[in-house]
């Protein structure tokens, strides 16, 4: 009866074993399933983020220049050739011409255009589809120490939304001023950087230096 009695508490002390190993089992991998969660939920998270592009956002560079003279064109030139970007010329629909550009005629077309803020001169030429670019170089000359007005008749006719904008300006001394925060103004969107103002015969060592200033 005895070896009945420890062989009947042998067994039960076996299944009780065997019962608390298997918990502890099942409480440790249901453990690990939750941190594993955890760890991969947010990742996830982050990785889809990063690999679904901004809807309606090209990856490529432009520089968009409006010049009357050549002066900024010959820079917008140069800046395309070293960052391999895009050139995109912002054509007026009437060009200026000598008499128009007379700043020390107030009668003159730039002079009454310069006076006037809401004035837009019509653009002509190639349609720009805007949505192919992420980074965008703006460029133009300063006029009575303002972009000139037809800067704002292709600010205003796209969006700059999710866009990094580097304006420059050309100029015989005038600086950028307020300029590139006025074209700000007008765009209304976009994540515009800091302007340069540069001469009509900045080198190209110049204009590199900026590019590599701008941590881009």
């Amino acid at each position: 009866m005895k070896k009945i009695k420890k062989f009947t508490a042998f067994i039960l002390a076996a299944v009780l074993i065997f019962t608390l190993t298997s918990c502890n089992s099942n409480s440790s991998s249901s453990s690990e399933a939750i941190k594993a969660d955890e760890v991969t939920a947010p990742f996830n998270s982050r990785a889809d983020e990063t690999l679904v592009p901004e809807t309606g956002i090209g990856t490529k560079t432009l520089v968009a220049y409006f010049s009357a003279t050549g002066n900024t064109k010959s820079v917008a030139e140069k800046i395309a050739a070293i960052i391999g970007a895009d050139l995109y010329e912002i054509t007026p629909a009437e060009p200026y011409s000598d008499d128009d550009l007379n700043y020390n005629d107030e009668n003159s077309r730039a002079s009454k255009e310069q006076k006037d803020k809401n004035v837009r001169p019509e653009i002509a030429g190639e349609e720009l589809n805007i949505s192919d670019y992420a980074i965008i170089y703006l460029g133009y000359p300063i006029w009575f120490g303002q972009a000139p007005r037809i800067m704002n008749t292709f600010i205003e006719s796209h969006s700059f939304e999710n866009r990094i904008i580097f304006p420059f300006c050309t100029s015989a001394s005038s600086g950028i001023g307020e300029s590139a925060n006025d074209l700000k103004s007008s765009a209304k969107t976009g994540n515009w950087m800091d302007g340069m103002r540069f001469s009509s015969d900045a080198t190209e060592e110049q204009i590199q230096s900026w590019i590599n200033g701008s941590n881009l």
